[in-house]
């Protein structure tokens, strides 16, 4: 007799790659059965330890019906993402990031990469000098907007890919993810977010383009998202 034990059964799965993914029980699925893995209960069968059924429209196990659209049992989404509505992408994802604090973190990896921006444009002489007696302005060549263009897209596609998170987002407790399933984005989506994001900031717009884009996710609802985010599907949640 096979000492091997039948298919399925004591195996483990293999970790997800993504911890960051929603949680795989947030949503059971279709006739599951119960809560902990037994069968489903009977017809009719009452409440889940026995005793007589609720009375029709009975709502939750402590009394009056929960009221409309109120997701998890104490109210709205048990994770804060606002998914109390079937179907809603953010259920199972933490609550998303204020966007106070989205901006103060684009701030602070603006002032980052710009310092190495700086750097560069200076070791490569692509700083643009105009002289007029005693004033003497500094302005922004076409080289130095490659330059910058660069290495923004660069910081933000590889930092994005690889955590989810921007120096600036880690330190204040965010990070960006893929609204259909919360995921840390791929390359290419990382990459199409920092491409809306910094080239019309890099050769044109600057600080204005920044504002808008950032800024759209003060007023867009319900996912607070930038028109970059909007681009490449993502959202920013709050990781504390």
């Amino acid at each position: 007799m096979s000492s091997e034990p039948p298919p399925g059964a004591g195996g483990q799965q293999p970790p997800d790659d993504d911890p960051l993914r929603k949680n795989p029980y947030d949503n059971p699925p279709p006739g599951g059965g119960g809560p902990y893995g037994g069968a489903p209960p009977p017809p009719g069968g009452g409440g889940p330890y026995g005793g007589a059924p609720p009375p029709p429209g009975g709502g939750g196990p402590y009394g009056s019906p929960p009221p409309p659209g109120a997701g998890g049992p104490y109210g709205g989404d048990p994770y804060g993402g606002g998914g109390g509505r079937p179907g809603d992408p953010l259920a199972g994802m933490p609550p998303l990031a204020d966007s106070g604090r989205r901006t103060l973190a684009r701030i602070i990896d603006m002032i980052l990469v710009g310092i190495v921006v700086w750097l560069l444009s200076w070791a490569f002489n692509v700083q643009e000098y105009t002289v007029d007696g005693d004033d003497v302005s500094v302005g922004k060549s076409f080289g130095q907007s490659v330059i910058a263009a660069v290495l923004y897209i660069a910081y933000d596609t590889y930092m994005i890919t690889r955590t989810g998170q921007t120096l600036g987002k880690k330190w204040l407790g965010m990070r960006v993810a893929n609204l259909d399933n919360g995921a840390t984005p791929a390359v290419q989506t990382s990459l199409i977010r920092a491409l809306v994001l910094w080239i019309p900031f890099a050769f044109c717009c600057a600080c204005v383009w920044t504002i808008i884009a950032g800024g759209w996710s003060f007023f867009d609802k319900p996912y607070k998202q930038g028109l970059h985010d909007k681009a490449a599907k993502t959202v920013v949640v709050s990781t504390r």
